[in-house]
């Protein structure tokens, strides 16, 4: 009788632990998916940001047809990536091109002075703050998850009902890779 007990009690114990780590999952799961909402947010305001920053350029600089052809691709191909990774790989190409039209910038004095390019240049930077707080939060619960998802004893519950490890956003900045020079004259 007292064996039966103590088994009724484990599988009781065992019961209540998978139903905690479940629900547990099914947390995280919605704070991932809540998170990248968050960053598909900033990432909008930063797509409604850049067709006036290009038309502001295009104002002094309107030679450089390229450029402007090039954000504006990869503006389009950042709006339509549909997931995790391929949001990564339109964001690089974005950057990239957002870069080489603030290049196009430098090279023109009365342009950085105009103060509509320097409010939208602000409102930019602003918005790639937000941009990279957002990714912070959705990169934790990502983390959280994953951990939960390949810890024993968890990762049995997860197994059990199919929980996927989630992909953690990062955009590839090829300058930030780079260690600074430092030059003492």
């Amino acid at each position: 009788m007292i064996i039966l007990a103590v088994l009724l009690l484990l599988f009781v114990f065992v019961a209540v632990y998978a139903v905690a780590i479940y629900n547990k999952l099914v947390k995280l799961k919605n704070l991932v998916a809540e998170a990248w909402s968050g960053i598909d947010v900033q990432l909008k305001k930063r797509y409604d940001l850049i067709p006036n920053l290009v038309e502001t350029v295009k104002g002094y600089a309107a030679h450089e047809k390229e450029t402007f052809e090039n954000v504006t691709k990869a503006r389009a191909a950042a709006q339509q990536a549909t997931t995790v990774e391929g949001q990564q790989v339109a964001e690089n190409k974005l950057n990239g091109a957002l870069m080489n039209l603030m290049a196009v910038a430098e090279r023109y004095p009365d342009l950085k002075a105009n103060t509509n390019f320097l409010a939208l240049q602000n409102t930019l930077g602003e918005v790639e703050g937000d941009i990279e707080k957002a990714r912070r939060y959705y990169n934790g619960n990502v983390r959280e998850q994953n951990t939960l998802i390949e810890s024993f004893p968890s990762n049995v519950v997860a197994n059990s009902f199919n929980f996927a490890k989630s992909t953690f956003f990062e955009l590839e900045n090829p300058a930030e890779k780079n260690a600074p020079q430092v030059k003492f004259s």
